[in-house]
């Protein structure tokens, strides 16, 4: 099969910047291949996930993991946290279980767009270009529980929901090919 395509633009850059914050990772370095354990074909564990300097007034945040290279006309999304307090400001090392016991208490995984709860990790076709997967960390202006959503709602569902409440917003992105 013939991946050859151009690589769409970081889907962030195309959207009003808000306030920026750091996001870091014990596992991943941002620009650098992502560990075999974290893809879907391997352990398919989640990144731990460390972020500050969040905007002041966050009540709560979100946090996705997004694939713009995924060869469809809209990307893949394949992790989506929602209801995170803001007094929680990282998520360890397979906090992306499909039953949600490694999140803070309140917060829920959406679907990932293959439908499967919790984390799912990379998964590019073989032999295509290397795939980035844009982890973002969105602090928004409502509590937890505010959004109105719940674990059935769409990760475009979210997203919108996301965008009227966003103060801040810190990125990590980390490749994967096989």
């Amino acid at each position: 099969m013939d991946f050859t395509r151009p690589y769409p633009p970081d889907p962030y850059t195309l959207l009003p910047a808000p306030a920026a914050f750091s996001l870091t990772s014990s596992n991943l370095t941002d620009g650098e291949r992502m560990p075999d354990a974290h893809a879907a074909h391997d352990q398919n564990i989640s990144p731990a996930l460390e972020w500050s300097g969040f905007p002041e007034g966050t009540k709560s945040f979100v946090v996705t993991c997004y694939d713009p290279d995924a060869p469809t006309p809209m990307g893949y999304q394949h992790w989506t946290v929602v209801d995170i307090p803001a007094s929680v400001t990282s998520l360890d090392t397979g906090a992306g279980t499909p039953d949600g016991s490694g999140l803070p208490a309140g917060a829920f995984h959406t679907h990932s767009d293959g439908h499967t709860p919790g984390f799912e990790g990379a998964g590019p076709p073989p032999g295509d270009h290397p795939h980035r997967y844009i982890f973002a960390v969105h602090a928004l202006d409502v509590d937890p529980g505010e959004l109105g959503l719940g674990p059935d709602n769409s990760n475009a569902q979210v997203a919108f929901n996301v965008y009227f409440h966003l103060l801040g917003r810190a990125t990590l992105t980390a490749t994967y090919s096989r």
